[in-house]
């Protein structure tokens, strides 16, 4: 049930599902206590689709992004979000050269790895400059279309809503992210190792003291995002994906349910999740690990009973037990 219905025999998936372990392992190297954090992010990365991370400041979001660049070896840009950043500050503009003609000056957003940090800090009509960018792949400036680059993706970071001085991202773009990747807090253990790095000599802003090798590159990379697109998917398992999405619409616990784009993301993360695991197809429960992430943010939990503590991901873990799995 893919675009490419040549399958991918056993060499291939080892070698595959070798390459993206390197760098997974050369990130969980850099972002200690981290795994599922890594590993949903990779996957995303794999599926090609854009990542939101959430967590409190100073949980390495922005270190995980940083490391994923020097991973690859791709191009990253930071764009630092801010309630007076314009679209323009992003997207670029066109400048009027001595000769009397107009020439554009490309934004951060024409990078391979984009960081968006802090992306909840800005206004929504700087949001929205996003949108374009994450669905189309490029951006228009002035009615001319300028193309990104082939490996771009946005990561966006963001504070929990409750916090002071944030606003919450509009429905429209939160649907443009594949995943939503929580980040807590490390395990004591976890983070008295991240101490003794810094005894060592780590420092979070100074790259070259992150010890990751290259792993990989943009060509690497396509051809991975390729194998992806090539791991197997059953009728069963389309049907399981589908009546899971669909059920969140219906769910009494939500007042908003995800969208068809949510069922695509499930589909594409489900198959980069195989690859990861040396798979050259879908199992339930690759669709039953990464629902959460895949859904969490394109769904609302009724008022009253987010008042009483119900989340996102209890409603649609509830969601998903009442549905039977394909054998």
């Amino acid at each position: 049930m893919t675009a490419d219905p040549s399958p991918l025999g056993p060499e291939e998936i080892a070698e595959h599902a070798a390459a993206a372990g390197r760098l997974v392992t050369a990130l969980e190297g850099v972002v200690l206590g981290q795994r599922p954090a890594v590993r949903d992010t990779v996957a995303a990365l794999l599926a090609r689709g854009h990542v939101l991370l959430e967590g409190v400041p100073g949980t390495a979001k922005t270190l995980l992004v940083r490391a994923l660049g020097l991973a690859l070896g791709l191009q990253f840009r930071r764009i630092q979000f801010t309630p007076d950043l314009m679209p323009s500050d992003i997207t670029g503009v066109s400048l009027l050269t001595p000769q009397g003609t107009f020439s554009f000056r490309p934004g951060p957003l024409f990078g391979d790895l984009v960081l968006g940090d802090e992306i909840n800090r800005a206004p929504a009509k700087t949001q929205a400059a996003l949108l374009e960018a994450m669905q189309e792949r490029r951006v228009t400036v002035d009615g001319t279309s300028h193309e990104l680059p082939e490996s771009f993706t946005v990561f966006a970071t963001q504070n929990p809503i409750e916090f002071e001085g944030t606003y919450p991202l509009p429905e429209a773009e939160l649907d443009r992210f594949l995943v939503k990747v929580l980040i807590g807090y490390p395990e004591e253990a976890v983070e008295q190792g991240i101490l003794t790095r810094v005894l060592s000599g780590f420092e979070a802003d100074v790259p070259t003291s992150y010890g990751i090798a290259r792993v990989a590159d943009g060509p690497a990379l396509a051809r991975l995002r390729e194998a992806t697109r090539r791991v197997r998917v059953e009728a069963t398992l389309v049907g399981y994906i589908t009546a899971i999405v669909r059920a969140t619409r219906t769910a009494p616990v939500l007042t908003l349910g995800a969208s068809p784009r949510g069922s695509v993301a499930l589909l594409k993360i489900a198959q980069a999740s195989a690859l990861l695991d040396g798979r050259a197809y879908v199992v339930p429960d690759d669709v039953k690990e990464l629902a959460p992430a895949v859904l969490r943010h394109r769904v609302a939990v009724a008022p009253e009973l987010e008042l009483e503590g119900v989340t996102a991901d209890t409603a649609l873990r509830g969601i998903i037990e009442n549905i039977q799995a394909p054998r």
